[in-house]
């Protein structure tokens, strides 16, 4: 499941520069732009199961069971390889794209203060043109899209940063606990209610048909009909949201994605309680059963997704001389918001009814074809961002953004 959102997007357009006295270059800090790539690489590897299963989208309305991550058949190996893999991308990814995006908001409150410069000030064109891009990509591209729920979450902690870090640290806190509750509230929901009669099977084929034979304005109609439906995830996390991005501030202004001074420190703390205590914990409720879905990708995940983000600066602090995977990683951080849309749109091309249908064609091939592809849109997207980033600068959607936000703000 996706949300992203997230469930998965960035806020591409965000820079990852730290503020710098006036009158000289800013500093990349270049922690944050790899692990951006690394979120951004983790969420198709959620994202990607959801376009393989064949019905895409309207098979997880449906029948949820047909996207869970439990093995079908046994224990085989094929079926060990896709559960472990599924695991391993489950909900972490999009959190640590949730607490980037909190990074990049307190990037630029800081460069913005540093500069005497109002704050949010012109931002809310910024969140608009967000919300905007994330409504035509969760129309024509996927419904599972994130950059909906964070442009509106990106108001209200905007504005929070303009109130004092106490008022700040009580609704981070406020926001976590309410999360927490309404996750564990829900899971007691889930565990006590009755079974349910299965899906009619006419009703799951009338479905899927769409995604597997059907046009893409046939997809377009069914995201519009259910749009409720399928932009629950980010109403239901929305608390979970305001507390990741929050506590990526939080975590910048501590210095985490700092080289230097307490840093270090803090990545190796982050890798020892994500992983040390996140990752068992959320192996457990993933064979706990259904009934945790909930705490196991809304409340475990994100604890472990800060295991992630240390042990990635972990690696990235021993790393003396950058290589290609450093140098791929950051290009894709760095063209975020373009390498999420193109992610989605490959997958749509390759695996849905309109385009050349290899979710229904190699039904059987499953998991090996689904890691290959998750492979081979990895690739392009590094070679893409890479190949924009030195013919241009940036990447094709952060273009059209900057002329769309300097012609908003010149209105």
């Amino acid at each position: 499941m996706k949300p992203t959102t997230a469930p998965h997007a960035t806020d591409a357009a965000a820079p990852t520069d730290a503020a710098a006295p006036t009158g000289t270059a800013p500093r990349r800090l270049p922690l944050p732009d790899v692990l951006r790539g690394v979120a951004i690489l983790g969420t198709l590897g959620t994202n990607v199961w959801i376009f393989a299963v064949p019905g895409g989208e309207a098979r997880f309305l449906v029948d949820v069971a047909a996207i869970s991550a439990s093995p079908a058949g046994g224990w085989s190996a094929a079926a060990v390889v896709e559960t472990a893999f599924r695991f391993l991308a489950n909900g972490k990814f999009l959190a640590l794209l949730t607490i980037l995006f909190g990074v990049g908001l307190a990037i630029q409150h800081r460069a913005a203060t540093s500069r005497g410069r109002s704050w949010p000030g012109r931002y809310g064109w910024r969140a608009l043109l967000l919300f905007v891009e994330g409504t035509l990509h969760f129309l024509l591209v996927f419904a599972f899209d994130v950059l909906m729920g964070y442009a509106v979450v990106a108001l209200l902690v905007a504005w929070l940063l303009a109130r004092s870090p106490r008022v700040q640290r009580v609704v981070l806190y406020a926001a976590g606990a309410l999360h927490v509750a309404l996750m564990g509230l829900l899971t007691l929901a889930l565990a006590a209610a009755p079974v349910t009669a299965p899906q009619d099977a006419a009703d799951v084929d009338a479905a899927v048909r769409i995604f597997n034979a059907g046009s893409w304005a046939d997809q377009v109609a069914f995201r519009l009909d259910n749009a409720v439906a399928l932009r629950a995830e980010p109403i239901l996390s929305f608390a979970l949201l305001v507390f990741l991005f929050l506590l990526g501030v939080r975590l910048f202004r501590a210095g985490a994605f700092d080289p230097d001074g307490r840093g270090p420190a803090l990545r190796r703390r982050l890798t020892v309680v994500g992983l040390g205590v996140g990752l068992p914990v959320n192996l457990a409720t993933t064979l706990a059963g259904p009934e945790f879905f909930l705490l196991d990708r809304y409340v475990c995940a994100p604890v472990t997704a800060l295991g992630y983000l240390g042990l990635v600066g972990v690696v990235l602090d021993r790393v003396r001389r950058p290589g290609p995977v450093t140098a791929g990683l950051s290009a894709v951080g760095r063209t975020a918001l373009s390498c999420y849309v193109a992610q989605n749109v490959l997958c749509v091309l390759v695996c849905y009814g309109w385009g050349l249908g290899l979710a229904q064609t190699w039904r059987g091939a499953a998991p090996w074809w689904v890691l290959g592809l998750w492979t081979a849109v990895a690739l392009a997207l590094v070679g893409g961002a890479r190949w924009c980033l030195r013919r241009y600068g940036h990447g094709p959607l952060e273009g059209l953004q900057r002329v769309a936000l300097r012609r908003l703000s010149a209105a």
